[in-house]
C-alpha cells in the first residue's frame, strides 16, 4: 500500500534534485482533491449545487462548485511558497504570488461542472511549469506560455464513484484511488498503458453537420469498419472531458472534439484542457494531435487559447490525421 506522498517521495529525486519543492506542490493538489471530493459527496444535502450568477472569462455560467474549487486550489497554491504564480481557466488573468517561487501552476478546477447536478463524473486538471523569469521577481506570461513538451507534471482527478488521481512527470502514468477512512491516496495503478485498439469512441455526432467534410468522411469510415467486424467500437460519451478520457484511457478509445466551419480554433483551452491531457496519452503510448500536428507541438499564444483535441491509440489517431490531410479519398471509403 503506497502511498501518493510516499510515492513522490521515493522518486523526487528525478525530477527536482530532492529539494522537496515540486513534491510539496503535487501534495497540496492531492490535498485539495480530497477537500474537493468531500463537498462534491455532500453537494446536493449543503446547498452548493445550480448556477452562481455568475459568468466567466469563457463566457459558460459559472457553477457554485467551480467557484469553490476554483477559491480552494488557489488559496492552497498562492500559501505554497515553491509556487510563483497560477492561471485558472475561471481567471481572465494569471496571478503572481510568491516571487521566491520556482514553478508555476495552471489548473482546470472543475471540468464538466455543467454535469454536476444530475451526477456524471466531474474532474480537476493540472499542469507545472518550472519558471523562465527571474526568480525575486514577479512571474510573467512567459512562464505559462513555454509549451507543452516543457511541463514538469500533469494530471487529472476524477470524482466519481471513487476519488482517482492521475499524473506524470514525464517518466509513465500513475494512477492512485482515494481511500476515505485513511484519507489518503494509494497507487492502484502503475505504469498505466492505453490499449493499442480503440474500442470505445467518444464525440458529440450533434455537431457533425458543422465539421469539416474530412472529418465527417472518417466517422464515415469508422461506422463502415464498425458494420464490418464483430468487435465495433461503441459510442461512450458524457461530455466530461476528464470521465471520457479516463475511461479510454483504460479501456481503449478516441476522444474527439474538433473545431467546427465556424469556430475552427475549437472549444477546450490548449493550456488547462489539451496539454495535461495530450501528456498523459503520450505517456500510456497513445497520441495526441489538433486534427494536424502533434498537440505538444502547438506553440502557446494566450493563455486562454483554444485548440481542437483528438486523444487515442496512435493508429486510430494516425488515421484522423490522414483524413484531415486529405491522405484518404473518397473512393477508399
Amino acid at each position: 500500500m503506497v502511498t501518493l506522498e510516499q510515492f513522490i517521495a521515493d522518486r523526487q529525486q528525478e525530477f527536482e534534485g530532492a529539494t522537496g519543492a515540486f513534491s510539496k506542490i503535487l501534495r497540496d493538489i492531492g490535498l485539495g482533491a480530497k477537500l474537493i471530493s468531500f463537498y462534491l459527496r455532500r453537494a446536493s444535502l449543503s446547498g452548493i449545487l445550480g448556477e452562481l450568477g455568475l459568468t466567466n472569462i469563457q463566457g459558460e455560467t459559472v457553477q457554485k462548485l467551480d467557484h469553490l474549487a476554483n477559491n480552494l486550489f488557489l488559496r492552497l497554491l498562492s500559501q505554497n511558497p515553491h509556487v510563483a504564480g497560477v492561471a485558472s481557466e475561471e481567471e481572465e488573468h494569471l496571478i503572481a504570488t510568491n516571487s521566491q517561487g520556482k514553478y508555476v501552476v495552471l489548473f482546470d478546477p472543475l471540468d464538466g461542472s455543467s454535469n454536476i447536478d444530475v451526477g456524471v463524473p466531474v474532474g480537476t486538471i493540472f499542469s507545472i511549469y518550472k519558471r523562465v523569469s527571474p526568480i525575486g521577481t514577479p512571474c510573467t506570461e512567459a512562464d505559462f506560455l513555454q509549451g507543452g513538451r516543457a511541463q514538469l507534471a500533469a494530471g487529472y482527478v476524477l470524482y466519481g464513484t471513487s476519488t482517482l488521481l492521475f499524473y506524470t512527470t514525464g517518466r509513465g502514468v500513475h494512477g492512485f484511488t482515494l481511500e476515505p477512512a485513511a484519507g489518503e491516496f494509494l497507487l492502484t495503478y502503475p505504469q498505466v498503458q492505453m490499449p493499442p485498439r480503440s474500442t470505445y469512441y467518444s464525440f458529440n455526432d450533434n455537431q457533425l453537420h458543422e465539421w469539416v467534410p474530412a472529418l465527417q468522411r472518417y466517422v464515415q469510415d469508422l461506422h463502415s469498419r464498425n458494420q464490418a467486424t464483430s468487435k465495433p467500437q461503441s459510442l461512450r460519451y458524457v461530455g466530461s472531458l476528464v470521465a471520457d478520457f479516463h475511461r479510454n484511457l483504460l479501456k481503449g478509445g478516441i476522444f474527439l472534439y474538433p473545431g467546427t466551419t465556424k469556430k475552427p480554433e475549437g472549444k477546450l483551452r490548449l493550456l488547462y484542457e489539451g496539454y495535461p491531457m495530450a501528456w498523459l496519452t503520450e505517456q500510456a503510448g497513445g497520441k495526441a494531435t489538433n486534427g494536424v500536428k502533434p498537440l505538444l507541438d502547438v506553440p502557446p499564444t494566450s493563455i486562454h487559447q483554444r485548440t481542437p483535441l483528438f486523444l487515442g491509440p496512435a493508429d486510430e489517431i494516425d488515421r484522423i490525421t490522414a483524413f484531415l490531410t486529405e491522405n484518404v479519398p473518397v473512393e477508399t471509403l
